[in-house]
This record gives C-alpha cells, sequence and structure tokens, in this order.
C-alpha cells in the first residue's frame, strides 16, 4: 500500500509541484490549502507523513505542529516543516515545536525526496 503524505501549503504553485513529485514517487497524497482544516484533513486521511508549510496565511505552521503533537492520534505522525522564511533560530523554534525535519525554500527536488524519505524510514512507516 503506497505511503500517505499529507501536503499543507497555501501557495497553488508549491502545492501542486510537492504533490506532483511525491505522486510521481509512488505515494498518495492529499493536498490541504486552508491551514485551518489541516489538523481535521490529518485525522481522516491519517498519513504516514505531514509536509507543513511554516508562513500560512490564516494559522502559524508551527502552532498547527504543536497541536498535532499534542493531539493522541497525529503525534506519532513526522512533520517535515518546509518554509520560505528561513531567519535566524528559526529552525530551532519549529524542531522545538515538534517538526522532525526542516527544509528552507526554495526547495530542491533531491533533498526534499531524500527528507520525505528519511521521515518515513525513520518513524517505520
Amino acid at each position: 500500500m503506497a505511503k500517505r503524505i499529507l501536503v499543507v501549503e497555501d501557495n497553488d504553485l508549491n502545492r501542486k509541484l510537492f504533490c506532483d513529485v511525491l505522486k510521481s514517487q509512488g505515494f498518495a497524497v492529499e493536498p490541504v490549502a486552508d491551514g485551518a482544516q489541516a489538523l481535521d484533513r490529518a485525522r481522516e486521511f491519517v498519513p504516514n507523513l505531514i509536509i507543513m508549510d511554516i508562513q500560512l496565511a490564516d494559522v502559524s505552521g508551527v502552532e498547527l505542529i504543536e497541536r498535532a503533537k499534542a493531539d493522541a492520534l497525529l503525534r506519532p505522525i513526522p512533520v517535515l516543516a518546509v518554509t520560505a522564511y528561513a531567519g535566524r533560530g528559526d529552525e530551532e523554534r519549529i524542531r522545538d515545536a515538534g517538526a522532525e525535519g526542516y527544509l528552507a525554500k526554495p526547495v530542491s527536488i533531491g533533498p526534499f525526496l531524500a527528507a520525505v524519505r528519511g521521515l518515513l524510514d525513520k518513524a517505520g512507516a
């Protein structure tokens, strides 16, 4: 069965790129544009990995990660944080919120897929 990945990204082009790349690698992908719906969709879809944009229009990705890690169902699911705003201390703050992986945009396909596979392997998913 294909590994399931939830992609939370409010930028249409980035969301399409992430989803297309993941689908081409055989993953089952659920795109979410609205951060406010992300955790509900995660509970329904029960992904093996969540890819979380940090700079969402309606809610902070960091806040969503913290809420996911406080939820018994979602806590075990690894989170790969992706952000265009890679300022000093951002990676530490994002990892402290519970993200197991971190990539700065623009994201290159090779490192993106390596991070995805690494987190899935580490989680035993």
